[in-house]
């Protein structure tokens, strides 16, 4: 079997998935579909459409598209048993029944943005930078009942720098699974469809240890904490930045209270007595105290105001005192 001949729908949606979506259509691979969720309402009155990334790659590339609001839908069922498709390539989209994943003959493959069975779930870059893991990687697997689950087809891995921030592995992350999605492929063809696929459970041994989750992001998650140690908060503001971004409660010395977004800090050695979320000011330089010591804030935002250094923050709060909780 040659890689023209492989019938291909894709199933994706953001930019992380256009990424792969394009390397396949470079590639000469011939993919005869894209499924990607239906236009969302957007705008002050809600009167705007606005397409998913992964559409707005298929209408420039004249590519058919598909877009159900229900993925067990009788007519988008048949429309996608339609295209006859012999593979379906999945990259960042929503959980498919199985009457879906089921359809082609060599089945329905996933790019996983994790080491499985590490980060099973919703956000898995952001909580392998928060847990302040030093390598993560791609996964691909065969779709089955259960939420990222299937079997390994395989994986590539991506180091983590220590002052990486989720946008660098996320970008980082994006090219390896393109990578591995058309080395998935080819493998397929390869073996015309004859693929030996591994059990996550070889895979979970002792060199994983416990299995770390990958749950949604939401505002309450974003929270910062600062009775933890510096390292464990200057990670969880690099597994969440740029977006969603943390945030922490600012308490002036009149009482107003008021949401304050971090997005970048630097470890230090700085030893103090002070309780947790207590503010030191120095020259330039803006330091919260923590469980252990104090943590550098180089990048923050307050409501209603752009995003700013740790400078220019200062010299707008000069003879402002604070405590942020």
């Amino acid at each position: 079997m040659k890689k023209e001949d492989l019938r291909i729908i894709f199933m994706g949606t953001p930019e992380f998935a256009v990424e792969s979506l394009k390397s396949l259509v470079d590639g000469g691979y011939n993919v005869v579909a894209v499924v990607t969720q239906p236009d969302k309402a957007v705008g002050r009155h809600q009167d705007q459409l606005q397409s998913s990334q992964v559409k707005q790659y298929a209408v420039e590339h004249n590519l058919p598209i598909l877009q159900p609001v229900k993925m067990k839908d009788p007519e988008f069922v048949e429309s996608l048993r339609s295209y006859n498709a012999d593979l379906q390539v999945v990259v960042a989209f929503r959980m498919l029944p199985e009457v879906v994943w089921d359809m082609p003959r060599f089945g329905t493959f996933n790019v996983h943005a994790a080491l499985l069975p590490q980060y099973r779930g919703a956000a898995p870059i952001n909580w392998a930078v928060i847990n302040g893991e030093t390598e993560t990687g791609v996964t691909t697997f065969f779709l089955d009942k259960d939420i990222d689950t299937g079997k390994i087809i395989m994986q590539k891995h991506f180091p983590i720098p220590d002052d990486a921030d989720v946008e660098y592995v996320y970008d980082g992350l994006m090219k390896l699974g393109a990578e591995a999605a058309k080395e998935t492929i080819d493998l397929i063809v390869a073996n015309d469809g004859n693929v030996d696929a591994m059990e996550q459970s070889q895979f979970a041994g002792s060199e994983c240890g416990e299995l770390k989750a990958a749950p949604k992001i939401f505002k309450e998650t974003c929270q910062i904490d600062w009775n933890k140690t510096a390292k464990e908060i200057h990670d969880f503001v690099r597994g969440l930045s740029p977006y969603p971004g943390t945030w922490t409660n600012m308490t002036e010395e009149d009482n107003r209270t008021s949401v304050l977004k971090i997005f970048k800090t630097a470890k230090t050695d700085i030893h103090d007595d002070a309780l947790p979320g207590t503010v030191f000011k120095e020259k330039n330089s803006l330091y919260v105290m923590c469980s252990d010591c104090r943590l550098e804030i180089k990048e923050l935002q307050m409501a209603g105001k752009k995003r700013m250094d740790a400078k220019a923050f200062l010299n707008g709060m000069r003879d402002k005192t604070f405590t942020l909780e």
